[in-house]
């Protein structure tokens, strides 16, 4: 049996979800069946959720693992009660907080998640529009404004790695896709010449990338395990040939993804001050 995890916030659950998720990854061999109750903003809404959780409880005969964001100690107190395991980051982060800095907290149920600067969250909205008008080999006119053009064979992890850079930390971030005749001659390709030093390649390995492609195309040579071999080997032959730095991103997220290439290519240091406050 599945063992219930169950988020909960006031508002968009992104770190209790962050949180709880890097805490149960801990914990290898146990398979975990998580839901997300966002926007708990009323005691009626938290008393709801404590039904639910008693209910879950009931039917499973196992207390269900509650990771709660909550603010309002009412509504906090209420999901508490219920039959859970009740792990409460905020107190567990504020208390420390509020003694290290002399004065007790004011929180506010949604404050928690906002925009602080307007210009730095105007530039993550203008690289998002960046990433979407440079996708796939388009807009190659805009590419001397990117900071990171990444390189990959089709379903490689291209795209969602330049939306996560640009939503998250404004960087510009273009994607050119490797045809077959740029691999079956290991070329690099002429627009990409003169800017060499903005390449970053993505490889992964065969057996993950067939598995990609057959969701896409079934029973297609694009999908073959051959194919994906082929396409890998000389993509690989062409970072290093060409002394592109490249990831394996095999069993990687987009999260690990892109702070792997802020740091290997000195990203880190383009991006702008931060705009958004890492509770949510």
């Amino acid at each position: 049996m599945n063992r219930l995890v169950i988020y909960i916030s006031d508002s968009t659950g992104i770190t209790a979800e962050t949180l709880g998720h890097s805490l149960l990854t801990q914990f290898s061999g146990l398979e975990f069946e998580a839901h997300t109750f966002r926007y708990i903003d009323s005691l009626e809404k938290a008393q709801q959720a404590a039904a639910l959780i008693n209910k879950a409880a009931q039917n499973t005969g196992l207390r269900p693992i509650v990771f709660s964001t909550l603010i309002d100690p009412v509504s906090q107190a209420a999901v508490a009660d219920s039959q859970c395991l009740f792990i409460d980051f905020m107190q567990a982060f504020i208390a420390p907080l509020a003694e290290e800095l002399g004065q007790p907290a004011r929180p506010a149920v949604g404050h928690s998640h906002g925009v602080v600067q307007e210009q730095a969250y105007q530039k993550r909205m203008s690289a998002v529009n960046f990433a979407l008008q440079s996708d796939d080999g388009v807009g190659l006119q805009n590419y001397d404004q990117a900071g990171v053009i990444l390189l990959g064979v089709s379903r490689s992890g291209k795209t969602p790695t330049c939306v996560y850079l640009a939503l998250h930390y404004g960087i510009y971030a273009a994607n050119y896709p490797l045809v077959e005749e740029d691999l079956e001659r290991i070329r690099l390709p002429e627009i990409l010449q003169p800017r060499r030093r903005k390449l970053f390649g993505l490889t992964i390995s065969a057996e993950r990338l067939h598995s990609i492609r057959k969701e896409r195309r079934p029973d297609s040579e694009y999908s073959s395990l051959r194919q994906c071999q082929y396409e890998l080997r000389q993509v690989e032959a062409l970072y290093r040939q060409f002394n592109i730095p490249y990831l394996n991103v095999t069993t990687m997220s987009v999260e690990e993804i892109a702070t792997s290439i802020m740091a290997r290519t000195g990203l880190e240091n383009l991006r702008p001050g931060p705009d958004i406050l890492p509770i949510t």
